[in-house]
């Protein structure tokens, strides 16, 4: 028995603390990469909502779907680069 005071990491075999350690950094990376695209799915959201938000709708109900419609034309692309972006990132 070792006087490693660490069992968790396998009780002072160099071998297993290295793998240990590369198998919580491979976590830890898998988890910031989940985080980038969580952040970038909800700035999409965050996006396309606050902006159909600001909107001054005029006029019929079918001028108004018109306007609605225009102004996803111009969201959509921007939000769905960045929700390809955030899958990407966790390929």
């Amino acid at each position: 028995m070792s006087d490693f005071p660490f069992p968790m990491f396998g009780g002072g075999d160099p071998e297993e603390i290295q793998r240990q350690l590369a198998g919580f950094m491979e976590q830890a990376q898998q988890q910031q990469k989940v985080a980038f695209a969580d952040q970038a799915i909800n700035l999409a959201v965050g996006m396309t909502v606050a902006a159909i938000g600001r909107l001054e709708l005029s006029g019929d109900p079918d001028q108004q779907a018109m306007q609605v419609r225009d102004a996803i034309r111009l969201l959509f692309p921007e939000a769905v680069t960045l929700v390809s972006e955030a899958r990407q990132g966790l390929a």
